[in-house]
C-alpha cells in the first residue's frame, strides 16, 4: 500500500484522474468532482457549465480602492450547487478581513477565470494551451442578505463542496456573496472564444 501523502501517492492520483476524469474522491476533506462527462467543445453552454460546476476554485479579481482602481486577483474557493446540480451562478464565502470583500463592498465589478488545468482533464497538454479550456465570468460581486434564503443556499452549496468552512472563525464575519454574471469569455478549442450569452449560459439545452 502506497503512503497517502508521499511523493508517489501524488503521481498515481495525478495520473489516474488525467486518464479517468469520472473518477471522484475526498481529498482532505475536499470533493473532488469529476462524475460529469466533458461535454464537446462545440456546445458551448453546457461546456461552460460544466466547466464552473466542475470547479471548487478560481482567480476572483475586484478593483483595489486603496490602489487607485488597480486589479486584485485572489485565489478564492467557490460554489455553483449541489454536486452535479449546478446553477451556474457562482457563490463566496468571504470575510471583510481580505481585500476581495471589502473591495466588492465599495466597487461590485468583478470577474472570475477557472482553468480547466485543475480538474486534471487537460492531460500534458499546457493550461494556456487553447484545447485545455478556461472561462471568465464578468459582473458584479454583491453581498447576498445573510438572513435570506439565498444565503442559506450559498451557504449549503458552499459547505458541501468545502467541508473546512463549516468550522472558520466567526469572529471574522464570513457572508456569502454571489457573481451576477453580465459577460463571458471561453475558450476551450482552436478559433478563438466561443460565442456564448449569459442567457445561454444559465439556460443550456440539455
Amino acid at each position: 500500500m502506497v503512503d497517502e501523502n508521499s511523493e508517489e501517492a501524488g503521481i498515481g492520483k495525478r495520473a489516474l484522474f488525467g486518464r479517468h476524469p469520472h473518477f471522484a474522491e475526498s481529498v482532505n476533506g475536499r470533493q473532488l468532482l469529476h462524475s460529469i462527462s466533458r461535454p464537446c467543445p462545440d456546445d458551448a453552454p453546457n461546456f461552460a457549465r460544466w466547466l464552473v460546476s466542475q470547479s471548487s476554485w478560481g482567480v476572483l479579481n475586484t478593483i483595489s480602492s486603496d490602489w487607485g482602481g488597480a486589479p486584485f486577483g485572489n485565489v478564492v474557493s467557490f460554489s455553483d450547487g449541489l454536486p452535479d446540480k449546478g446553477k451556474g451562478i457562482p457563490y463566496f464565502y468571504l470575510t471583510g478581513l481580505d481585500p476581495t470583500a471589502s473591495n466588492a463592498l465599495k466597487d461590485q465589478r468583478s470577474s472570475l477565470t477557472l482553468s480547466e488545468y485543475s480538474l486534471g482533464t487537460c492531460g500534458n497538454t499546457d493550461p494556456e494551451n487553447p484545447i485545455c479550456a478556461k472561462i471568465t465570468l464578468t459582473g458584479k460581486l454583491k453581498l447576498v442578505d445573510g438572513n435570506s434564503k439565498e444565503a442559506e443556499f450559498g451557504r449549503t452549496v458552499l459547505f458541501v463542496k468545502h467541508l473546512e468552512m463549516k468550522g472558520w472563525p466567526k469572529s471574522h464575519n464570513f457572508q456569502v456573496f454571489k457573481l451576477e454574471i453580465e459577460n463571458i469569455f471561453m475558450i476551450n478549442w482552436f478559433g478563438g472564444p466561443k460565442p456564448l450569452t449569459v442567457d445561454q449560459y444559465l439556460h443550456p439545452k440539455m
